[in-house]
This record gives structure tokens, C-alpha cells and sequence, in this order.
């Protein structure tokens, strides 16, 4: 049994203009690699998929993209991405996976699930891009830590790993609020995504505060779902 992390597939198989191929360099041949990779998983094992899954705007067109992903053995937990158009309520995704035969994936959203002795939790988080006329949209901030805090008290007592979309911190920038949950919930892992290219630099892995933070974006790990639980 495994728990395996991996952002930003950005899958487009249902919508076919939206190929990551275009970008070149370790997007080049990006399918290949992922059918490669993701082959190691088993059917006890755990996979977190730290948002930007698919291009899809919707469930229906999402539906090629979920059944590539649903060859591969083991449960999924999805986080929403800011490019995730097609994410929709726990009751119609729920719906659609028993209509599409997606057995075992679930949204990791206003909840958490558990592998083993640690909870995983999660949500997208916040970053600058998302921000308004230069100023926080407020109500969309406040709400991403409402749905992370509700995520974190649902594990109760246990050790707890965090699955975010947006870093939380990254260089030249933190989001001090997310980091106070993070400290005060005892968070030990943070896993993010949406860094892509150059942004990679910017990344701050490592300890910090109590927390170690990893990136997880499928072509700064080279489309190799990282372990996190062997």
C-alpha cells in the first residue's frame, strides 16, 4: 500500500485543443509519459491529484479524461485546480463516476479522507493571479480557508498531510493565512502544484515551520507520481 501525489495533468483528451505537447520541452510527449509512470500503481494504493486534472468544461466532456485515469488501479482523490472547469457538486461527480463505472475517486473538498493512520486534506488555497483590480477578492479568500479549516478539523487528532493547488509560499510570496492553519493544525506535509517552466525556480520545498512542503506538478517530477507513503 502507497500514497503517491501528482498535480496538473492537464489532460485534454475530451477537449482536443488543449494539447500541453504545444509547450514542448517536458510537456513533449506528456501522455506517453504519464500512461508510463502512472503504471506503477496498485490497486491498494493512494493517488492525490492536486488539481488542473483536465481541460474539460464540463463533466461530460471530462468523461475521456476520467476513464484514462480510471485504467490505472487504485483510489484517486481529486483537489480542484484553477483550470478544473469541469468540477461540479460531490452529489453529480459522485453520480457521474457511478454512471461512468470511475470506481473509487472522490473529491478531496470540505472533507478528508484517510490512508491508514494520516489524514489527507486539502482544498485549492489562494494565490496573488487570482487577485482583483490589486486588491483580494475577499469572499473567495475567506471561503478557500473556511473549506481548508473545515478539511483539517474532519481528521480530528490524527497526523494530517495538506493537498493544496495554489503554494501556499513560494519566493517573493506567502499566504500567511494558510500558513497559520497549516502551524496550527500541526499540518506535516504540504503538497502543491500549478508552478510550471520558469516558475519552477520559485518553489520553497523543505521544512518550514514545522511543515515540509513539496511541489508536486506533473512536469517539475517529470509525470512520475512522487511517493509519499511507500
Amino acid at each position: 500500500m502507497a500514497l503517491y501525489a501528482l498535480g496538473d495533468l492537464h489532460l485534454a483528451l475530451g477537449a482536443a485543443d488543449k494539447p500541453m505537447d504545444v509547450f514542448g520541452g517536458k510537456w513533449t510527449g506528456y501522455m506517453e509519459k504519464l500512461q508510463e509512470n502512472l503504471s506503477i500503481l496498485r490497486q491498494e494504493d493512494t493517488l492525490v491529484i492536486v488539481g488542473d486534472f483536465c481541460w474539460a468544461l464540463g463533466l461530460s466532456e471530462a468523461e475521456a479524461d476520467f476513464r484514462f485515469l480510471s485504467q490505472f488501479p487504485g483510489r484517486k482523490l481529486f483537489v480542484k485546480g484553477n483550470h478544473d472547469y469541469w468540477w461540479n457538486t460531490a452529489a453529480k461527480f459522485e453520480r457521474f463516476c457511478q454512471e461512468g463505472g470511475f470506481a473509487d475517486m472522490h473529491l478531496l473538498h470540505n472533507n478528508c479522507h484517510f490512508y491508514g493512520d494520516i489524514a489527507l486534506c486539502g482544498t485549492r488555497g489562494w494565490f496573488f493571479e487570482e487577485e482583483q483590480g490589486g486588491s483580494h477578492d475577499e469572499k473567495v479568500f475567506r471561503r478557500e480557508l473556511i473549506r481548508l479549516e473545515t478539511s483539517l478539523k474532519a481528521a480530528g487528532e490524527m497526523e494530517k498531510y495538506c493537498f493544496l493547488h495554489y503554494p501556499p509560499r513560494y519566493r517573493g510570496y506567502v499566504c500567511d493565512e494558510i500558513l497559520a492553519l497549516l502551524k496550527q493544525y500541526r499540518v506535516s506535509l504540504c503538497c502543491y502544484g500549478h508552478l510550471h517552466g520558469d516558475s519552477h525556480k520559485l518553489a520553497m520545498e523543505g521544512l518550514y515551520d514545522g511543515t515540509d512542503f513539496r511541489l508536486v506538478a506533473a512536469d517539475f517530477v517529470n509525470f512520475q507520481p512522487v511517493c509519499l507513503v511507500p
